[in-house]
């Protein structure tokens, strides 16, 4: 039976922004070509909750299409991050000096992991997180299957994906979807743990951006 190693991480993994010199061409040639674009949308699934919720998700929602509506930024700011084996980046999008979206893209071995920070009045407002887990190592292709064996070459579009949602309200997780569960709410001690994670999150990549 073929073993290989996988690097999955959970929540956010950050990276290097290189040129990968280390990895064969092939590698670098299917990590460009897989990259996943960043096309978040709010789901109008998202609010079928209690009223009262859906009154909280309102103004969250307006905020997402207004950021996303935006077609010209003050500044973008490109960086390179330093926690993921295969290299990362962020983007940091600003309107007149207010901080308003944050996107991080990192690769591993087995996954790639895409993640979208919403920002109003300086406060994070909706996170969407996705991770995609490959069916094989990236750089796993058809001479290693034949050599291994094997019934199966790396195929991006094979990969399993996750998805996490969360939105927030005055620096609180209000609420959370994730589509691997049954759909029935978190529990306040998990929200309150998930809050802590995104806000360190966010903290160590603005210390990339000092204002």
């Amino acid at each position: 039976m073929l073993l290989f190693k996988s690097s999955f991480r959970s929540g956010i993994a950050l990276g290097l922004l290189c040129c990968f010199p280390a990895l064969p061409v092939f590698a670098q040639q299917q990590k460009k070509k897989n990259t996943v674009i960043a096309t978040a949308s709010f789901k109008e699934t998202d609010r079928n909750g209690p009223i009262e919720l859906d009154q909280m998700l309102h103004t969250i929602r307006a905020n997402f299409k207004r950021i996303n509506s935006m077609t010209k930024w003050t500044t973008v700011r490109n960086k390179a991050l330093d926690n993921s084996s295969e290299g990362g980046t962020a983007t940091f999008y600003y309107q007149q000096k207010r901080l308003e979206k944050i996107i991080t893209r990192a690769f591993g071995e087995m996954t790639q992991n895409l993640t979208e920070y919403y920002f109003l009045n300086g406060e994070i407002s909706f996170v969407l997180e996705r991770t995609y887990q490959y069916n094989r190592p990236y750089y796993y292709d058809v001479a290693a299957m034949k050599a291994n064996n094997d019934t199966a070459a790396f195929d991006f579009n094979q990969s399993e994906i996750e998805e996490t949602r969360s939105y927030f309200e005055q620096k609180k997780l209000i609420y959370q979807l994730n589509n691997q569960d049954c759909g029935a709410p978190f529990a306040s001690d998990y929200l309150d743990e998930e809050r802590i994670r995104i806000e360190s999150d966010i903290k160590t990549l603005l210390k990339y951006v000092p204002q």
